[in-house]
């Protein structure tokens, strides 16, 4: 038998109030005293994340299965066309969470905050609130118009009254065929248990009733007035007490924690509204969804490493973005976590295991509300032994009351070693409009951006240069291939190369400068003679943009032609830069873009191109982007536009940044690439001392006179030629895959340039060698030595080498150091 004190045992002891209905309403509801005039009993829930700290997961989890009952109940169809509200202030994360289960729907919720700029859609009155006019505010009006189901979510239903006065309102202006209401409890009495049929019966409406528990809560006569004189009781109690050793103390701790608040920057996503006050689309979920990793690796990053207990502590409408990080939070420490939020609403605070509010901080309203100054409320929060609080608010609410001596930051101190705090940016409204803006940027040049001169290439990128985005390789690795990230998300470390390292680049660019001009120039006299006569060269950053550059370079040397340049993002399961292609195709005819790569491993950038292409002219009605790709070398025989396709070492595969202009590989991660941005990357200006880039460069483009004559022979022979791609480099790696027990093709990267990529930024298992392979490999022997990583020789190998990645990584696998690469 349980010892456990039900939370409304106080209350029910001394005012006579009786629960009675479903076993777990116990679990779900304890009761307290209200300073309010209108209702003396409280119904506090345990799983509303309102005044009681709870765990995130269970307080989601409630949410999001009264929604799944609600799919359930409407079906596919009617979920497409549904809209769910939320009721201020207690339900907004609940209703976000039950719109969650629905999973098709917009969500919205009525607000107490006027917004300046924004028409009322509607608006109700809650009978018994302490705060009754509730506004309904959303960006798009047409969210409540349409003839789809509404679904209105509260934490209770008790009189009926709050419902009705809404749907009422909403069904003069808009109206529908079906309602579905949905609360954690049904408290409704016997006199109310028929309002809800006789009013569906007056409007020619549906509604149904979707509850996680039901009963009904029995008051005595009088409970009003007997409810108010013990409140007065209560409170001129506290007054008389004089303060303690342990208020004095925590006072003091107050004073001087002052100003010692840890404000976490969250890097939340652009364009992602903060709730649904506005609306909520699913596809703005989506987007948070995919965000939300990273926010939470922020706010942990900033919690003491001996953290035992942690609040998250929401901030009164503001409940679904706290609920959300601090659910995530939950999965990536080790502390308990739990959650709840500020609000409105004034309770008694009595410390005793039967009352379900315990303590309470008061502090002034740090919003500017419309009705003016007062009083909020954060309760169960003092003596609950959170050794730190992290504090979300939204923008509007990062005030100097906030921050002031009696703000909520300095009563939080009081009572935790550790306040932080996270804003998060307050939607701002604009027209409702589903067109994108009309002008995107235009291309970041060097000096400003990159080390190459700013004829030679327009970066379609934003500058991320300031974001610290590098994590260890190990890291990388064991995040990419869990699952947990993608590899676009973060970046390898920038290593400058050792001296040593640095000698076999110049060496092997001594060697192979030639060979390189004259694929340069193969390649663009075929692109010269087969796609346009003034072709717009676009290069896949970053391992594309020298190439870019040199057959710049050709067309100018050998025919004067000044060739536009631009380099754009792609990324494997993610796709190209649609944002990069609107531009393209706003600026120039997308008949004469060629895009432009190194060189071809297995093909998987090759078919990423020809779907993204594909999918983007579906959806935008742009036609003429040709996906054929103009690449050095194609040892995978992926494509009919090349230089060669024998498998040599092109010195610019070497390294990172240092030969690509100190530009990183791009990056694409929710939270710092919006809807309408372009991907983005850095410009390690650091790195200048290292810079090869353009040493590179100039040394291809001073063999071209030597190699003239024999490049216009080879692009010859080439046009004449059968260049149909045969995919022989996928069927190998397809073989060795499975040769090698790996079973995943992209732990496979074949060719000389995707071998040192693996021995430079991922954690490579071991190398494949052609047997007889002479000096195009002397670089990937001494990384591979470095690394501490084995070369097996292979006598028939339709490469010069493949670079196994570590299958099934985990970070002690290359031991504890993980063998970092020193070059």
């Amino acid at each position: 038998m349980s010892n456990v004190v039900w939370t409304g045992t106080w209350v029910a002891e001394r005012l006579g109030v009786e629960l009675v209905g479903d076993e777990k309403l116990t679990d779900l509801l304890g009761l307290a005293l209200r300073r309010n005039p209108k209702r003396a009993h409280l119904l506090v829930s345990n799983v509303l994340g309102k005044h009681v700290p709870q765990s995130p997961s269970v307080v989601y989890g409630h949410g999001f299965a009264l929604g799944r009952r609600v799919r359930d109940l409407l079906g596919a169809e009617e979920c497409r066309a549904a809209v769910v509200l939320g009721y201020a202030e207690t339900a907004t994360g609940l209703g976000h969470c039950v719109a969650d289960g629905v999973g098709l729907a917009p969500y919205l919720h009525s607000t107490r905050r006027p917004v300046p700029g924004v028409a009322s859609a509607g608006g109700f009155e809650e009978s018994h609130s302490h705060a009754t006019s509730h506004l309904l505010l959303p960006e798009n009006p047409a969210l409540l118009s349409g003839p789809g189901p509404l679904v209105l979510v509260d934490d209770e239903f008790s009189t009926g009254n709050t419902v009705l006065n809404t749907i009422r309102d909403l069904h003069a202006r808009y109206p529908r065929e079906r309602y579905v209401v949905v609360a954690l409890v049904d408290m409704r009495s016997a006199a109310d248990m028929g309002r809800l049929d006789e009013f569906a019966r007056e409007i020619g409406a549906r509604v149904d009733l979707v509850t996680a528990a039901s009963g009904t809560v029995k008051l005595p006569e009088g409970v009003l007035q007997k409810g108010q004189a013990l409140v007065a009781e209560q409170e001129a109690a506290a007054l008389a007490a004089p303060a303690g050793p342990a208020v004095l103390a925590a006072r003091a701790r107050a004073r001087a924690r002052a100003g010692r608040v840890t404000r976490v920057e969250l890097g939340w996503p652009r364009g992602v509204p903060d709730g649904g006050r506005h609306g909520f689309t699913p596809g703005q979920r989506i987007r948070l969804d995919g965000a939300l990793p990273a926010l939470a690796a922020r706010v942990a990053g900033a919690l003491p490493g001996d953290a035992r207990r942690v609040l998250v502590l929401g901030f009164e409408e503001l409940m679904y973005a706290p609920l959300r990080l601090a659910r995530e939070l939950e999965q990536v420490v080790a502390a308990e976590v739990r959650y709840s939020t500020t609000t409105r609403s004034p309770v008694l605070a009595l410390d005793n295991p039967g009352y379900a509010i315990r303590s309470r901080l008061v502090f002034p309203a740090h919003d500017n509300p419309g009705d003016g100054p007062g009083e909020r409320y954060a309760y169960n929060v003092a003596g609950a032994g959170f050794d730190a609080v992290i504090a979300v608010v939204d923008s509007t609410a990062d005030t100097p009351e906030l921050h002031a001596m009696d703000g909520l930051l300095a009563q939080l101190a009081a009572h935790t070693p550790n306040v932080l705090l996270a804003v998060v940016p307050s939607y701002v409204p604009g027209r409702p409009s589903t067109e994108r803006p009309s002008m995107l940027p235009e291309p970041l040049r060097g000096p400003a951006f990159s080390s190459y001169a700013p004829e030679d290439v327009g970066w379609l990128l934003q500058d991320l240069s300031d974001v610290t985005l590098e994590a260890p390789t190990e890291e990388r690795e064991e995040a990419i291939q869990s699952g947990g990230a993608h590899y676009a998300e973060s970046l390898p470390v920038e290593y400058q190369p050792s001296a040593h390292y640095q000698e076999l680049f110049h060496a092997a660019l001594g060697t192979s400068a030639a060979r390189i001009a004259q694929a340069v120039g193969a390649v663009t006299e075929l692109v010269l003679a087969e796609r346009s006569p003034r072709p717009v060269l676009v290069s896949l950053a970053r391992a594309g943009t020298p190439v870019g550059v040199l057959m710049r370079r050709w067309a100018q040397y050998r025919h004067g032609l000044d060739l536009p340049h631009y380099a754009v993002s792609i990324v494997r399961g993610r796709g190209i830069d649609a944002n990069a292609l609107r531009w393209l195709a706003a600026h120039h005819d997308p008949a004469d873009v060629v895009f432009v790569d190194g060189w071809t491993g297995k093909g998987a950038i090759t078919r990423e191109l020809a779907d993204a292409i594909r999918e983007f002219e579906e959806a935008e009605g742009v036609t003429g982007f040709d996906p054929e790709i103009a690449v050095l070398a194609d040892p995978g025989s992926c494509v009919r536009t090349y230089g060669t396709r024998e498998d040599f070492l092109i010195p610019s595969a070497c390294l990172n940044s240092t030969v690509s202009g100190l530009i990183s590989r791009t990056v694409l991660r929710s939270d710092l690439v919006g809807e309408h941005d372009f991907h983005g990357a850095k410009f390690y200006r650091e790195l200048a001392g290292s810079d090869v880039s353009v040493d590179f460069l100039d040394a291809v483009a001073a063999r071209f006179p030597d190699v003239a004559d024999a490049a216009c022979a080879q692009a010859k022979e080439l046009l004449a030629a059968d260049r149909t791609p045969t995919w022989e480099g996928w069927g190998a790696v397809e073989r060795i895959s499975e040769e090698y027990g790996i079973h995943d093709v992209n732990l496979v990267k074949p060719g000389v340039g995707e071998t040192t990529r693996v021995l430079l930024r991922r954690v490579p298992w071991k190398i494949l060698a052609r047997a007889g392979a002479g000096a195009d490999l002397d670089h990937v022997r001494l990384l591979a030595e470095q690394r501490g990583v084995p070369v097996e020789e292979v006598a028939e190998l339709p490469y010069t080498c493949v670079g196994l990645i570590h299958p099934k990584f985990t970070r002690g696998a290359t031991g504890a150091d993980g063998k970092s690469v020193t070059v």
